[in-house]
């Protein structure tokens, strides 16, 4: 037994034309009501697309600079021991006697009655 519509008789009185008008407001204020409620969650979610893109670039951005900077501190630190080595040597070259024995070992420059023998293989002990 399946329900039946019935058809029932509208009148057409000043009543039923204030609800009809009523009815008919309120469905456009809904329509309305979800218009908003859709342009408002379209820009939220654009907003927030817009900041997750932004966070996600600036964490590329960050570990990058962060390679870089461990790269150049450890530069740094090379260039800092070959900067101590070298005003070594230079404090070093300052030293007459360490002048004197590298050119003995390296050009064969000798005092007087001194012989000088070049062993092969052996390293300069300056």
């Amino acid at each position: 037994m399946p329900f039946q519509k019935k058809d029932v008789t509208r009148l057409e009185s000043h009543y039923m034309q204030e609800y009809d008008a009523y009815v008919e407001r309120q469905a456009r204020k809904k329509k309305r009501l979800i218009r908003r409620l859709v342009l408002f969650s379209l820009l939220m979610a654009l907003a927030i697309g817009s900041l997750a893109v932004y966070h996600v670039n600036q964490q590329a951005l960050y570990t990058e600079k962060k390679e870089q900077h461990e790269a150049l501190q450890s530069e740094l630190a090379a260039l800092e021991d070959k900067e101590d080595s070298l005003r070594n040597e230079i404090d070093l070259l300052n030293n007459e006697d360490y002048v004197l024995d590298i050119a003995r070992t390296n050009y064969f420059f000798s005092k007087k009655d001194e012989l000088i023998f070049n062993i092969p293989g052996e390293k300069p002990d300056y």
